[in-house]
């Protein structure tokens, strides 16, 4: 029986515990691939805020003092329930998100890897005993935040909810969910089922599709005291104002442009293969994305020769129907934008060596030689399967431009000599690096998270980071007599 099979989710969004009707009714779910609707779904308003978190607050507290073998059998449940339901979610990640299957199969992965790291919280010591010049015993213990508000986009929907959703709820939290409206079955309707499947209590865990007045009234809810945002940058840096304001941890995790450099020793055939995953994987729709390739001008005609040869060879279409390397563009707006940034990026001098052309929400693979570092394309975030090459006369020059910008997600440096690939990413401020490999990379353990205009540093990933994340540090006394005081 399919996860959805019997459900009433058709028009509904999942709060305190049941489906139901949306405050702001409902609208369709549309596949970008071909344009039909695939359902319905509820639309959430402010009111369902307000009503998720205030049942949520009660039933976090009854859950943050469940034995820690409780929530971690919870966790692990739903790790073994996205492998179970693979076929079912892939599917719907492929004709809702588009993308390719591989894709969705990562998705998966990533997923169930996320609980699974997620259900080793609860037992973790999570304090510290601490020196007293008092006679008594000092400890510092992290204690659960109480609700956490998660803000998903639409572009993998599965993985950047699940992973705070998961370490939130293992660490004693409730949470309040908004997906993206654009892929809410994918990022929300499916990951409520696992949990409801799962056997997590009732009122733990709400699901909200909404608009900015949704995200807006989850950041200002009293209740709410955490919010875990991953998005583009101007909302992110809106959020953290209105956080801020409320007196709210905000972990934002934002925008990139990340660089890829390969310097004059590489192998020019693997940096070529790492170039073209790294900007046309997913459509380019990934915040890690290789948004800027300086390639050393010993290997630069040769290298744009090679990548402009293999993006126009890749195939692009329908990832349900059809073997291809790139699916759609998630919507019309976001490929005008991306189309918008390559023809001002040509006008500025760039060459198109491939693509810069689409059908439909289908867009090319696109390779723009010589780009200017002022042009759109090279200095913003394009969010598409965009990859600008520009030649650099040297190491210095290249971490220059690399260092150049507000982003500092993710870096990728190609070379023979790892050791030398190490000193130059030492010169270059990213909250990831990888060595002879491209900037895309995640894992369940590993901390996540950029500087500068990415983000507020690694609040993904790893124990370390999601018990700072997801809870608050208390400082407790005990005395085996009460204290005496002058007065």
């Amino acid at each position: 029986m399919g996860l959805l099979d019997g459900v009433d989710w058709q028009g509904n969004i999942f709060k305190n515990g049941a489906w139901g009707p949306g405050g702001a009714g409902e609208y369709p779910v549309v596949e970008p691939a071909t344009g039909a609707t695939l359902g319905r779904m509820g639309r959430a308003d402010a009111g369902d805020v307000a009503e998720a978190a205030a049942h949520a607050i009660e039933a976090q507290r009854e859950w943050a003092v469940l034995p820690h073998p409780a929530r971690a059998a919870v966790l692990r449940k739903a790790g073994d329930l996205w492998a179970q339901h693979a076929a079912e979610i892939s599917d719907w990640n492929v004709r809702e998100v588009g993308a390719v299957p591989g894709m969705a199969g990562f998705a998966l992965h990533v997923a169930a890897e996320e609980c699974y790291e997620a259900a080793s919280l609860p037992s973790r010591a999570i304090g510290e005993l601490l020196p007293s010049e008092q006679p008594r015993l000092s400890i510092a213990r992290r204690v659960p935040a109480g609700v956490v508000g998660v803000i998903a986009p639409f572009n993998v929907p599965i993985i950047l909810g699940i992973r705070s959703v998961a370490p939130a709820l293992a660490l004693g939290n409730a949470v309040i969910l908004k997906p993206d409206p654009r892929t809410a079955v994918t990022g929300g309707t499916l990951m409520a089922r696992i949990f409801e499947e799962a056997g997590l209590p009732a009122g733990l865990l709400h699901m909200l599709p909404g608009g900015a007045d949704v995200g807006e009234a989850i950041v200002t809810d009293p209740n709410i005291r955490v919010i875990s945002f991953t998005g583009s940058t101007p909302v992110g840096r809106r959020i953290g104002e209105l956080a801020g304001k409320h007196l709210k941890r905000a972990h934002l995790e934002l925008g990139g442009n990340s660089a890829l450099l390969v310097l004059d020793d590489a192998d020019v055939d693997a940096a070529v293969n790492l170039a073209a995953w790294g900007s046309f994987f997913h459509q380019g729709q990934i915040c890690m994305t290789t948004g800027r390739h300086l390639v050393a001008a010993r290997v630069y005609d040769e290298f744009v020769e090679r990548l402009a040869d293999k993006a126009g060879k890749l195939p692009v279409g329908n990832p349900a129907t059809d073997q291809v390397a790139l699916g759609p563009i998630i919507d019309a707006g976001q490929r005008d934008k991306i189309h918008g940034m390559v023809t001002a990026t040509a006008g500025q001098g760039a060459r198109i060596a491939a693509g810069g052309t689409y059908e439909n929400l289908f867009y090319r693979p696109t390779v723009l030689a010589d780009a200017p570092l002022t042009a759109p394309a090279f200095a913003e975030e394009v969010f598409g399967p965009v990859a600008p090459v520009t030649r650099v006369a040297s190491v210095d020059e290249a971490v220059e431009l690399a260092r150049a910008g507000e982003y500092g997600l993710s870096l990728g440096i190609v070379t023979r000599d790892v050791m030398r690939g190490l000193a130059v990413a030492d010169r270059i401020p990213t909250g990831i690096v990888h060595i002879n490999d491209q900037t895309v990379n995640d894992e369940a353990n590993a901390p996540f998270g950029g500087v500068g205009a990415s983000g507020t540093g690694s609040r993904f990933g790893g124990a370390a980071a999601n018990i700072d994340a997801f809870t608050e540090t208390r400082w407790i006394t005990m005395r085996g007599e009460p204290a005496t005081y002058p007065f």
